[in-house]
Protein backbone atom coordinates (compact mmCIF):
# COMPACT_ATOMS: atom_id res chain seq x y z
CA UNK A 1 0.00 0.00 0.00
CA UNK A 2 1.64 3.85 -1.12
CA UNK A 3 1.31 5.33 2.53
CA UNK A 4 2.51 8.99 2.78
CA UNK A 5 2.99 10.16 6.08
CA UNK A 6 3.53 14.12 6.19
CA UNK A 7 4.03 16.00 9.21
CA UNK A 8 1.85 19.53 8.99
CA UNK A 9 3.72 22.84 10.82
CA UNK A 10 1.18 24.79 12.75
CA UNK A 11 1.20 28.32 12.82
CA UNK A 12 0.27 27.60 16.68
CA UNK A 13 3.32 28.55 19.46
CA UNK A 14 1.98 26.01 21.71
CA UNK A 15 1.11 23.59 20.33
CA UNK A 16 2.69 20.02 19.07
CA UNK A 17 2.97 19.40 14.94
CA UNK A 18 0.23 17.22 14.09
CA UNK A 19 0.52 14.06 11.57
CA UNK A 20 -1.80 12.72 8.97
CA UNK A 21 -1.13 9.48 6.72
CA UNK A 22 -2.81 8.74 3.48
CA UNK A 23 -3.13 5.36 1.88
CA UNK A 24 -3.21 4.60 -1.68
CA UNK A 25 -2.08 1.77 -3.83
CA UNK A 26 -0.09 -1.16 -2.83
CA UNK A 27 3.64 0.22 -1.93
CA UNK A 28 4.46 2.16 0.87
CA UNK A 29 5.94 5.22 0.30
CA UNK A 30 8.04 6.22 3.29
CA UNK A 31 11.72 6.27 3.38
CA UNK A 32 14.41 7.20 0.82
CA UNK A 33 14.44 4.18 -1.33
CA UNK A 34 10.72 5.00 -1.76
CA UNK A 35 11.56 8.79 -2.28
CA UNK A 36 14.40 7.90 -4.76
CA UNK A 37 11.81 5.79 -6.53
CA UNK A 38 9.21 8.08 -6.71
CA UNK A 39 10.82 11.87 -7.12
CA UNK A 40 7.56 13.66 -7.62
CA UNK A 41 6.42 12.11 -4.87
CA UNK A 42 9.16 12.62 -2.32
CA UNK A 43 8.60 16.57 -3.82
CA UNK A 44 4.94 16.84 -3.10
CA UNK A 45 5.68 15.70 0.57
CA UNK A 46 8.69 18.09 0.97
CA UNK A 47 6.13 20.81 0.07
CA UNK A 48 3.38 19.85 2.68
CA UNK A 49 5.51 20.36 5.24
CA UNK A 50 5.07 23.51 4.66
CA UNK A 51 1.31 23.63 4.83
CA UNK A 52 0.20 25.34 8.43
CA UNK A 53 -2.63 23.83 9.98
CA UNK A 54 -4.51 24.96 13.39
CA UNK A 55 -8.15 23.52 14.23
CA UNK A 56 -9.60 26.78 13.90
CA UNK A 57 -10.07 29.82 12.13
CA UNK A 58 -6.79 31.78 10.49
CA UNK A 59 -6.47 34.67 9.02
CA UNK A 60 -4.66 35.07 5.51
CA UNK A 61 -5.22 38.78 4.85
CA UNK A 62 -8.42 41.20 5.18
CA UNK A 63 -11.28 39.68 3.96
CA UNK A 64 -9.83 36.43 3.71
CA UNK A 65 -9.75 33.51 6.36
CA UNK A 66 -8.61 29.85 5.84
CA UNK A 67 -9.92 27.04 8.14
CA UNK A 68 -7.71 24.33 8.41
CA UNK A 69 -8.50 20.77 8.96
CA UNK A 70 -7.35 17.37 7.14
CA UNK A 71 -10.13 16.46 5.72
CA UNK A 72 -10.42 19.51 3.51
CA UNK A 73 -6.58 18.75 2.74
CA UNK A 74 -7.12 15.31 1.82
CA UNK A 75 -8.72 16.02 -2.17
CA UNK A 76 -5.99 18.70 -2.53
CA UNK A 77 -3.09 16.02 -1.48
CA UNK A 78 -4.59 13.58 -3.24
CA UNK A 79 -4.51 15.20 -6.42
CA UNK A 80 -0.85 15.98 -6.06
CA UNK A 81 -0.07 12.94 -5.42
CA UNK A 82 -1.86 11.07 -8.95
CA UNK A 83 -1.33 14.34 -10.74
CA UNK A 84 1.84 12.37 -12.54
CA UNK A 85 -0.91 10.01 -13.88
CA UNK A 86 -3.06 11.73 -15.27
CA UNK A 87 -2.17 12.03 -19.33
CA UNK A 88 -3.99 14.30 -21.87
CA UNK A 89 -6.69 11.51 -23.33
CA UNK A 90 -6.92 13.38 -26.95
CA UNK A 91 -6.84 16.43 -28.62
CA UNK A 92 -10.50 17.92 -30.08
CA UNK A 93 -11.68 20.87 -31.88
CA UNK A 94 -14.66 22.89 -31.71
CA UNK A 95 -16.24 26.15 -33.99
CA UNK A 96 -16.17 29.51 -32.22
CA UNK A 97 -19.24 32.17 -32.74
CA UNK A 98 -17.14 34.28 -34.89
CA UNK A 99 -16.41 31.48 -37.67
CA UNK A 100 -12.94 30.73 -35.89
CA UNK A 101 -11.80 26.72 -34.84
CA UNK A 102 -10.09 25.92 -31.73
CA UNK A 103 -7.59 22.99 -30.97
CA UNK A 104 -7.55 21.80 -27.21
CA UNK A 105 -6.05 18.95 -25.04
CA UNK A 106 -8.53 17.46 -22.77
CA UNK A 107 -7.53 15.35 -19.71
CA UNK A 108 -9.19 13.66 -17.08
CA UNK A 109 -13.00 12.32 -17.16
CA UNK A 110 -16.24 14.22 -14.72
CA UNK A 111 -18.66 16.40 -14.71
CA UNK A 112 -17.03 19.39 -13.43
CA UNK A 113 -15.10 21.25 -16.47
CA UNK A 114 -11.86 23.55 -16.06
CA UNK A 115 -11.03 25.23 -19.20
CA UNK A 116 -6.99 26.71 -18.80
CA UNK A 117 -6.45 29.68 -20.82
CA UNK A 118 -2.71 30.34 -21.32
CA UNK A 119 -0.54 34.01 -21.99
CA UNK A 120 0.80 34.91 -24.65
CA UNK A 121 4.48 33.11 -24.59
CA UNK A 122 2.47 30.00 -24.11
CA UNK A 123 0.62 27.29 -25.87
CA UNK A 124 -2.20 24.81 -24.84
CA UNK A 125 0.59 22.34 -23.48
CA UNK A 126 2.58 24.78 -20.70
CA UNK A 127 -0.34 23.50 -18.59
CA UNK A 128 0.52 19.94 -19.01
CA UNK A 129 1.66 19.70 -15.78
CA UNK A 130 -1.06 21.64 -13.90
CA UNK A 131 -3.64 19.53 -15.98
CA UNK A 132 -2.82 16.84 -14.66
CA UNK A 133 -3.31 17.55 -11.00
CA UNK A 134 -6.61 19.04 -11.67
CA UNK A 135 -7.50 16.10 -13.63
CA UNK A 136 -6.45 13.46 -11.10
CA UNK A 137 -8.42 15.67 -8.77
CA UNK A 138 -11.80 14.39 -10.85
CA UNK A 139 -11.66 17.78 -12.96
CA UNK A 140 -12.25 17.43 -16.69
CA UNK A 141 -9.63 19.97 -17.78
CA UNK A 142 -9.60 21.44 -21.56
CA UNK A 143 -6.10 23.47 -22.31
CA UNK A 144 -6.75 25.32 -25.10
CA UNK A 145 -4.54 26.96 -27.83
CA UNK A 146 -5.72 30.36 -28.92
CA UNK A 147 -6.23 31.74 -32.47
CA UNK A 148 -2.76 32.41 -33.61
CA UNK A 149 -1.49 29.96 -32.00
CA UNK A 150 -0.85 25.99 -33.01
CA UNK A 151 -3.79 24.82 -35.27
CA UNK A 152 -6.13 27.23 -34.01
CA UNK A 153 -7.73 29.72 -35.98
CA UNK A 154 -10.08 32.93 -36.06
CA UNK A 155 -10.37 36.19 -36.91
CA UNK A 156 -7.59 38.75 -35.65
CA UNK A 157 -5.42 35.29 -35.47
CA UNK A 158 -2.05 37.60 -37.10
CA UNK A 159 -2.50 39.93 -33.60
CA UNK A 160 -4.08 37.84 -30.74
CA UNK A 161 -3.46 40.81 -28.08
CA UNK A 162 -6.15 42.79 -30.10
CA UNK A 163 -8.37 39.69 -31.08
CA UNK A 164 -11.87 38.62 -29.97
CA UNK A 165 -10.04 35.72 -27.57
CA UNK A 166 -13.11 35.74 -25.01
CA UNK A 167 -15.16 33.94 -27.97
CA UNK A 168 -12.46 31.10 -27.98
CA UNK A 169 -12.78 30.87 -24.03
CA UNK A 170 -16.61 30.29 -24.13
CA UNK A 171 -16.35 28.25 -27.27
CA UNK A 172 -14.34 25.82 -24.93
CA UNK A 173 -16.91 26.58 -22.16
CA UNK A 174 -19.51 25.41 -24.17
CA UNK A 175 -17.74 22.28 -25.84
CA UNK A 176 -17.36 21.11 -21.82
CA UNK A 177 -21.05 21.49 -21.34
CA UNK A 178 -22.31 20.28 -24.67
CA UNK A 179 -20.24 16.98 -23.63
CA UNK A 180 -21.16 16.27 -20.21
CA UNK A 181 -20.07 19.08 -17.97
CA UNK A 182 -22.58 20.34 -15.16
CA UNK A 183 -20.27 23.12 -14.30
CA UNK A 184 -17.28 24.65 -15.62
CA UNK A 185 -14.77 27.25 -14.44
CA UNK A 186 -11.90 29.18 -16.07
CA UNK A 187 -8.73 29.04 -14.97
CA UNK A 188 -6.58 31.93 -17.09
CA UNK A 189 -3.18 33.76 -17.06
CA UNK A 190 -1.54 37.14 -18.41
CA UNK A 191 -3.48 37.18 -21.97
CA UNK A 192 -5.75 34.27 -20.91
CA UNK A 193 -6.38 35.78 -18.02
CA UNK A 194 -8.16 39.07 -19.76
CA UNK A 195 -10.10 36.66 -21.80
CA UNK A 196 -11.44 34.32 -19.01
CA UNK A 197 -12.34 37.41 -17.70
CA UNK A 198 -13.98 38.81 -20.47
CA UNK A 199 -15.85 35.44 -21.27
CA UNK A 200 -16.92 35.56 -17.80
CA UNK A 201 -18.74 39.16 -19.17
CA UNK A 202 -20.65 37.45 -22.28
CA UNK A 203 -21.33 34.44 -20.66
CA UNK A 204 -25.04 33.39 -19.68
CA UNK A 205 -25.84 33.69 -16.28
CA UNK A 206 -24.39 30.18 -14.67
CA UNK A 207 -22.30 29.35 -17.48
CA UNK A 208 -19.09 29.68 -16.01
CA UNK A 209 -18.78 29.29 -12.24
CA UNK A 210 -15.71 30.23 -10.97
CA UNK A 211 -13.02 31.68 -12.64
CA UNK A 212 -8.82 32.27 -11.79
CA UNK A 213 -7.01 35.30 -13.20
CA UNK A 214 -3.17 34.84 -12.69
CA UNK A 215 -1.53 38.06 -13.27
CA UNK A 216 -4.64 39.63 -14.85
CA UNK A 217 -7.43 41.21 -14.92
CA UNK A 218 -10.75 41.59 -17.39
CA UNK A 219 -10.47 44.21 -19.92
CA UNK A 220 -13.52 45.05 -19.79
CA UNK A 221 -15.33 46.71 -16.49
CA UNK A 222 -15.26 44.02 -13.89
CA UNK A 223 -18.57 44.84 -12.89
CA UNK A 224 -19.95 42.99 -14.76
CA UNK A 225 -18.37 39.62 -13.70
CA UNK A 226 -20.46 36.78 -13.91
CA UNK A 227 -18.35 34.39 -12.16
CA UNK A 228 -16.68 33.37 -8.33
CA UNK A 229 -13.22 34.68 -8.90
CA UNK A 230 -10.07 34.59 -7.38
CA UNK A 231 -7.38 37.28 -8.25
CA UNK A 232 -3.55 35.49 -8.12
CA UNK A 233 -0.55 38.20 -8.54
CA UNK A 234 3.00 38.89 -7.30
CA UNK A 235 3.62 41.90 -5.82
CA UNK A 236 6.40 43.41 -7.56
CA UNK A 237 4.78 41.61 -11.43
CA UNK A 238 5.96 44.29 -13.67
CA UNK A 239 4.67 45.07 -17.45
CA UNK A 240 6.24 47.56 -19.62
CA UNK A 241 3.48 49.55 -18.19
CA UNK A 242 4.38 50.01 -14.88
CA UNK A 243 3.18 47.66 -11.83
CA UNK A 244 0.70 45.59 -12.48
CA UNK A 245 -0.88 45.25 -8.93
CA UNK A 246 -2.68 48.70 -9.14
CA UNK A 247 -4.93 47.70 -11.61
CA UNK A 248 -5.60 44.26 -10.78
CA UNK A 249 -6.36 45.50 -7.14
CA UNK A 250 -8.60 48.10 -9.02
CA UNK A 251 -10.46 45.54 -11.16
CA UNK A 252 -10.92 43.58 -7.79
CA UNK A 253 -12.54 46.13 -5.67
CA UNK A 254 -14.69 46.78 -8.80
CA UNK A 255 -15.59 42.79 -9.28
CA UNK A 256 -19.03 41.82 -7.49
CA UNK A 257 -18.22 38.62 -4.79
CA UNK A 258 -17.41 35.95 -3.97
CA UNK A 259 -14.18 37.34 -4.80
CA UNK A 260 -10.90 37.02 -3.42
CA UNK A 261 -7.65 38.50 -4.35
CA UNK A 262 -3.97 37.23 -3.14
CA UNK A 263 -0.47 38.85 -3.09
CA UNK A 264 2.46 36.60 -3.91
CA UNK A 265 5.99 37.69 -2.98
CA UNK A 266 8.38 38.30 -6.05
CA UNK A 267 7.82 39.78 -9.73
CA UNK A 268 6.88 36.14 -11.45
CA UNK A 269 4.11 37.22 -14.27
CA UNK A 270 1.00 34.63 -14.29
CA UNK A 271 2.28 31.12 -15.73
CA UNK A 272 5.90 32.21 -14.61
CA UNK A 273 4.46 31.64 -10.68
CA UNK A 274 4.59 28.08 -11.66
CA UNK A 275 8.05 28.24 -12.37
CA UNK A 276 8.90 29.31 -9.06
CA UNK A 277 9.10 28.46 -5.43
CA UNK A 278 5.54 29.34 -4.81
CA UNK A 279 4.52 26.81 -7.74
CA UNK A 280 3.19 24.58 -5.75
CA UNK A 281 1.29 26.91 -3.25
CA UNK A 282 -0.65 28.65 -6.39
CA UNK A 283 -1.88 25.15 -7.68
CA UNK A 284 -3.05 24.38 -4.30
CA UNK A 285 -4.82 27.82 -3.70
CA UNK A 286 -6.53 26.89 -7.62
CA UNK A 287 -7.69 23.38 -6.12
CA UNK A 288 -8.62 24.99 -3.16
CA UNK A 289 -10.89 27.80 -4.77
CA UNK A 290 -11.70 25.30 -7.59
CA UNK A 291 -13.27 22.62 -5.03
CA UNK A 292 -14.47 24.78 -2.25
CA UNK A 293 -18.97 23.92 -1.81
Amino acid sequence: MLRVSVAFETLSSHGPMSAASLSLGRTRFSGPRDQARHPHRASIVHELRLISLTASTMRAAPGQCYIGSVRTLIPVVLALLLSGNAAAQKTVSFPTEDGGVVYADVYGKGDRGVVLAHGGRFDKESWEKQARTLAAAEFRVLALDFRGYGKSRGPGQFDPMSAPLHLDVLAAVRYLRKTGAKSVSVVGASMGGGAAGDASIASLPGEIDRVVLLGAAPNGPADKLKSSTLFIVARDDTSADGPRLPRIREQFEKAPGPKQLIILDGSAHAQYLFQTNQGDRVMREILRFLSAK
